[in-house]
């Protein structure tokens, strides 16, 4: 299995790589980092791939106003692939093909949804313990799915995912996403969002989202709403957080709750810092805790170093 594994992969950077018409980009990361991990049973030494990834996109130009457009995102686990082959070190992450133009974008295949897109880079715990996929749904990451993008119109852009259910007695999924300003805070001082879910992996969601940039301070918020499809497990929730820059150090802190109608409240903090080596290098360390009513408090401490090329 892994040898028909590399040979496609060996394949697919061949056929990328002779091929002098498309536009075409390498890039990915590497982010390993030694934790220590308490979940209520005792603490354990971990050395954790945190996302971990590489990919192929680019375009290639169909007439002056049409591209054809796509990606192919692998994840990479670099501390935990059995020797046995029982575990693939190797998963799929956004992996799509389509068309970009006036109207904006058009993608099928297996992408983030809208709702996942709106935060932007608003989680200052991504890819880590701390990331709020953990206490909030809506995080997700869908095949069978039509994605479209709107372009800019003064600042504003549209997105939405449809997903189609692979299932005779299933529902297809939908979500939207409008948004303002730029996600990383480079082109304006502030971002901000709304997105909802309906029927996606059996959720409906509502969140409302803003992250602000002021001189070398970064504050964002996150509220959100959610509920199975068929009513229950009702929850509300909000996070908040805030990251200040000093020379080659960033300290950023992030809290964040759900709490459920019928009683189950959950807690999340983290602190950590980040060291920059270069523009692409850095290392980190991190704190986080988690504490429910009606769960063991877990508690991760870790340090680790991230290259992006």
């Amino acid at each position: 299995m892994k040898l028909v594994k590399s040979t496609l992969l060996l394949s697919v950077l061949s056929a990328l790589s002779f091929n002098a018409h498309a536009d075409v980009k390498v890039y990915g990361k590497a982010n390993v980092s030694v934790q220590s991990t308490d979940e209520g049973e005792g603490s354990a030494t971990e050395i954790k791939s945190n996302a971990s990834r590489f990919g192929f996109k680019g375009s290639e130009k169909l007439g002056s106003d049409l591209e054809v457009i796509y990606k192919l995102e692998f994840q990479v686990d670099l501390s935990d692939a059995d020797s046995k082959g029982d575990k693939d070190n190797i998963t799929a992450r956004n992996q799509y093909v389509g068309l970009k133009g006036n109207f904006g974008e058009v993608v099928i295949g297996r992408n983030d949804t809208a709702y996942k897109q709106s935060q932007g880079k608003l989680d200052q715990f991504n890819d880590l313990e701390g990331d709020i996929k953990n206490l909030f749904k809506g995080e997700n990451r869908l095949g069978n799915s039509i994605s479209y993008k709107s372009n800019s119109f003064s600042g504003f852009k549209l997105l939405g995912t449809f997903i189609a259910e692979d299932d005779r007695d299933g529902k297809n999924g939908y979500s939207t996403a409008l948004t303002y300003g730029d996600s990383k805070l480079k082109k304006s001082s502030v971002y901000a969002a709304i997105a909802v879910d309906s029927e996606v992996k059996g959720y409906d969601a509502v969140r409302f989202a803003i992250h602000g940039k002021f001189s070398d301070i970064k504050v964002g918020a996150i509220y959100q709403m959610q509920e199975r499809s068929d009513g229950s497990d009702e929850a509300d929730g909000y996070m908040l957080n805030a990251a200040y820059s000093m020379g080659a150090n960033t300290f950023k802190a992030q809290y964040q709750v759900i709490d459920f109608d019928q009683g189950d409240k959950i807690d999340g903090i983290s602190v950590g810092i980040d060291h920059k080596l270069n523009k692409v290098t850095k290392l980190y360390g991190f704190y986080s805790t988690f504490d429910g009513d009606n769960q063991v408090e877990r508690d991760y401490v870790a340090a680790g170093i991230e290259y992006k090329f």
